[in-house]
């Protein structure tokens, strides 16, 4: 008889049949080495699967072969925090919450610079300015142009931004300046996107990133999991961002903030997680997968598990508003695994 878990709500194979899941899992493998792509239901059966190794060792397999055993270690700076007028639900920097966080306007330039300057020598090989706006104002775009000048000529690592909504001359401007990476996130699945956010649609910010695309920008755009959707809507995340083909894919996991209307969402379990990180890997199996807010919180250790699962990518130093590992701990934890930072 089969087993159901209730986290997942569905019917999981039980162990006398895991010698014939591991074979649907390393024929999954076999079909994305060889250019092939799964199908959703292959992507609900490798989710549902008891067997969580076999699918981790071949995410993994997938992993190190598009992408090698390096890791990409970022740092990013909240350079503008808090009233942000969207209500996304999740967000302790909405001017719908009160949260009690830290709010500033946009911060000097050289102050900007320093934290490059700091990323830099931490071990970070990007480093990302993000603002909580819907669409930064000409002023503050502007100013925000001329900190990428500085940093690009003063500091030699690789600068990435999160702004908002964009238009391609606004895009166009930043492909100029040498900005490598645009981050805007889908967040969740456009089935879910209603319970999460009503000033604004899923349309609207897949606009942004097809924007972000053409203008020959990389795009940087994922989710964040653990916010009530259920793992199919999981699955329909990651297919959407991967219909964008996005060159990275930072995978959140919701830490429920005080104030907000999800403050008091259960955790995902950590294996959960893990088994989304390694899926996603059969969906996106050249993108950098991310494992990024709420790593340290949900998955402490496990998260060596996570860059052995599909995983190949992670920020560090703390995140918008809240903190995380130091540096030299993650590019410590990088090496004991026997992978490159």
């Amino acid at each position: 008889m089969p087993v159901v878990n209730q986290s997942f709500n569905y019917q999981f194979t039980t162990s006398t049949d895991k010698m014939s899941d591991s074979a649907f899992i390393r024929d999954c493998m076999q079909k994305v080495l060889a250019g092939g792509s799964v199908t959703f239901k292959e992507a609900e059966q490798l989710l549902a699967t008891c067997d969580v190794m076999a699918l981790a060792e071949c995410a993994n397999t997938i992993t190190r072969a598009f992408n090698g055993d390096t890791v990409d270690v970022e740092a990013l700076i909240n350079a503008k925090s808090g009233k942000c007028p969207e209500d996304c639900s999740f967000c302790a920097q909405s001017t719908f919450y009160e949260t009690g966080i830290s709010k500033y306007p946009l911060l000097p330039v050289e102050t900007i610079i320093e934290n490059a300057k700091k990323a830099k020598e931490a071990g970070a090989t990007s480093f990302c300015l993000v603002c909580a706006y819907r669409s930064p104002p000409e002023k503050d775009f502007q100013q925000i142009c001329d900190t990428i000048s500085e940093i690009r000529s003063k500091v030699d690592i690789e600068v990435n931004v999160s702004l908002g909504f964009m238009t391609p001359e606004r895009v166009h401007r930043l492909k100029e300046l040498g900005v490598k990476r645009y981050n805007h996130n889908l967040e969740a699945a456009e089935s879910y996107f209603s319970k999460i956010c009503n000033t604004h649609d899923f349309a609207d910010r897949v606009n942004t990133a097809k924007i972000v695309k053409e203008a020959g920008l990389e795009l940087c755009s994922g989710g964040i999991i653990g916010m009530g959707e259920s793992p199919g809507q999981r699955l329909e995340l990651a297919f959407s961002l991967a219909s964008l083909h996005p060159d990275e894919v930072p995978i959140n996991i919701l830490i429920g903030r005080e104030g907000t209307p999800m403050a008091g969402f259960e955790p995902i379990d950590p294996l959960e997680a893990i088994k989304t990180i390694a899926v996603w890997r059969f969906i996106m199996p050249k993108t950098i997968l991310k494992i990024a807010g709420g790593r340290e919180v949900h998955l402490k250790d496990k998260d060596r598990l996570a860059l052995k699962a599909g995983a190949n990518g992670i920020i560090t130093g703390g995140y918008l508003t809240t903190g995380g590992n130091a540096p030299n701990r993650d590019i410590a934890m990088i090496k004991e695994i026997g992978l490159k930072a």
